[in-house]
């Protein structure tokens, strides 16, 4: 039916009934449906385990489990791709991302067409055609649906305003402990996510997939008034203010001169007030835009990547791909 493989027989009759039966066996303390009932021996145990979540209350089967399950609300990831960088809470799922890597897409989603290597990915990648989330996890607020109750618990935070997790440092407070382990990225310095085309580095992975765009040349977000596209959301926002009548919301107070975005009145306001707030470490001079101070640390301090035209050998601070 599916091509999975097992260790043992009985796990293969036990995973056939999933093809041929609905799921019979329910639980009597959180109403999860199962196939057989050995599953459902197996999952109660979970109920009565020893193992709980300080955080969420989340019951685990072994010492295992909770070590991974915390890392959901650590947002750490241990587990890191040789090949692109990439992190993951798992080594299991280390291990599947890496046959994108190495493994033909030979596993099709039968509704988009879309391909991929294993049929793990096509499974979880099937989940987005289909309502998954059990309506037990629902928000009363918005009516969105959720897989966890903890996912659940840190949506409902939205609309409550809470933010129970606060930074040491800068005092900014946060809806879970995930965002404030990324934030506090910005006070250490670190940058674990790196270009392998221009070396630039990134402390959300976010951050990259968008900085790809500028070697890829992707640009995903398309007006539906004149079909022009962006790299960036925020872009194209910025574009649908000043199109079709090509208005400049923005105006200087000491001048009047109109702009079209809030980034461009902050960089001539400068001209105004004199201030330069991009400060060079090694030789204390201050510019006025930070593309000047990256500038002029390549030229005047060699530091940064020179990128070379092979035929011209002239220079440029970073490479299209």
């Amino acid at each position: 039916m599916c091509d999975k493989r097992f260790t043992t027989e009985a796990h293969l009759n036990a995973h056939k009934q999933t093809h041929t039966t609905g799921k019979l066996y329910t639980c009597s303390q959180c109403d999860k449906h199962f196939t057989t009932q050995h599953y459902l021996s197996k999952h109660m145990s979970v109920h009565s385990s020893k193992y709980k979540c300080t955080e969420c209350g989340k019951c685990c089967r072994d010492s295992y489990e909770l070590t991974a399950h915390r890392r959901s609300h650590s947002g750490e990831k241990p587990y890191k791709c040789t090949v692109c960088d990439k992190r993951f809470k798992r080594k299991g799922y280390l291990i599947h991302h890496k046959q994108t890597h190495t493994a033909k897409h030979s596993h099709s989603c039968s509704q988009c067409g879309k391909s991929y290597p294993s049929q793990f990915c096509l499974k979880a990648h099937m989940n987005s055609h289909m309502n998954v989330h059990s309506s037990k996890y629902k928000c009363t607020e918005c009516g969105k649906c959720f897989g966890s109750k903890q996912e659940l618990t840190v949506h409902r935070r939205i609309h409550s305003g809470e933010k129970p997790f606060e930074c040491t440092v800068c005092g900014k407070r946060f809806t879970d402990m995930a965002n404030l382990v990324v934030h506090s990225r910005i006070h250490r310095g670190e940058k674990p996510y790196k270009c392998h085309e221009c070396y630039k580095t990134f402390g959300q992975s976010g951050s990259l997939n968008k900085h790809m765009r500028v070697h890829t040349g992707d640009k995903p977000y398309k007006c539906s008034l004149c079909n022009k596209s962006f790299s960036q959301s925020s872009s194209l926002q910025t574009h649908k203010r000043c199109v079709p009548s090509n208005r400049r919301p923005y105006d200087c107070r000491w001048c009047g001169k109109l702009f079209k975005s809030s980034r461009d009145l902050k960089q001539h306001v400068y001209t105004h007030t004199g201030a330069k707030p991009y400060s060079c470490r090694h030789c204390s001079e201050c510019f006025r835009q930070l593309g000047h101070l990256k500038a002029h640390l390549l030229k005047s301090h060699n530091e940064g990547t020179w990128f070379t035209c092979h035929i011209c050998e002239k220079k440029f601070t970073y490479s299209t791909g």
